[in-house]
């Protein structure tokens, strides 16, 4: 349904917007002392780049609250063209101490409600703890921004928030599961499926112009990265590939191996960022999860078989990299 609406304000950077969306993470899970762990980690950080912890029904996905473990993610006013925001703790001041995690000290990923937009960037830092970066949004609509970040002596945390770009925002239907995506004449294949409440084994293949690409170009630390988003509420799932540049094993491709969980069945967005020939590029997946059974498997009607398809392209209005 291709219902084209008004939006009539520019949220980003202006306190005032963000108070809206800040109720809701508030309602849902209201700021928790740092000790409190009811919460862990559902952002893929964990040992040996396998994906994520185990998403238990205790726990609740990455980037669905705006405040979780003592740390709340504020948008502070910032000019049209700029995202600006700070970190604050259960004090109110800004957090200014952060671990490196692949490279970066913040990891900055947005997401157009309609799942038609993403882009991963790197803000800097500035002395008052205020992060800050060249605006990632694109087309009007609503957008949800995802700070993935580890707190110095910390556990790695998402956070999220709702911002909107003004403009007649025409929500894009999303892309039948697919089990290819092309790409600036690139083509990467995913072989697997998502079983929720399991680990699932993901292997993307890079190819250009029908030949293996074998020397993909570290990035991040990583010869790939993927984001998966879930349709509805976007819950975030940032997964790291198995193995790492160097460490004597891990081929520049041309396959990249992942393992995932995701949280429920359902429809989720995919998104793998890879380098090759100083290029950052983003290929896009859907998948579907199928029903979990009682005994932590997939029912009989379980995931969804991709189907071949040359679907990349649903990301536009384009993807960015900082």
């Amino acid at each position: 349904m291709n219902t084209a609406l008004k939006l009539t304000g520019f949220a980003v950077g202006m306190v005032a917007a963000f108070g809206a969306a800040y109720g809701v993470g508030d309602v849902v899970d209201p700021v928790a002392p740092a000790a409190d762990t009811r919460h862990d980690s559902t952002t893929g950080h964990g040992d040996g780049g396998h994906g994520t912890e185990s998403a238990s029904a205790d726990k609740v996905p990455g980037g669905l609250l705006v405040s979780d473990r003592g740390y709340t993610l504020n948008p502070v006013s910032a000019p049209v063209e700029e995202f600006a925001f700070q970190i604050t703790g259960l004090d109110g001041r800004a957090v200014t101490a952060f671990e490196v995690a692949h490279d970066k000290r913040m990891h900055l990923i947005v997401a157009r409600r309609d799942l038609s937009g993403f882009r991963h960037v790197h803000p800097e830092m500035a002395s008052d703890g205020t992060w800050r970066v060249a605006s990632p949004l694109g087309e009007p609509g609503s957008w949800r921004a995802f700070a993935d970040f580890t707190p110095a002596g910390g556990q790695p945390l998402t956070l999220g928030v709702d911002v909107s770009v003004a403009g007649v925002f025409t929500p894009r239907p999303l892309p039948a599961p697919a089990a290819s995506s092309t790409v600036d004449g690139y083509t990467v294949t995913i072989d697997g499926a998502l079983q929720p409440g399991r680990t699932s084994k993901l292997t993307l293949t890079v190819s250009r112009d029908g030949a293996a690409v074998t020397d993909l170009e570290p990035y991040l630390g990583a010869y790939g990265h993927l984001v998966a988003l879930r349709q509805g509420d976007l819950a975030y799932l940032h997964v790291h590939p198995d193995g790492e540049p160097g460490d004597g094993r891990t081929r520049p491709g041309p396959e990249v191996t992942f393992f995932a969980e995701v949280p429920s069945a359902g429809t989720y967005r995919l998104f793998l960022d890879f380098q090759h020939q100083g290029t950052v590029r983003t290929a896009e997946f859907t998948l579907s999860a199928g029903a979990a059974s009682p005994d932590g498997g997939v029912a009989p009607d379980g995931p969804a078989t991709p189907s071949p398809s040359t679907t990349g392209g649903h990301g536009e209005p384009g993807h960015a990299h900082d």
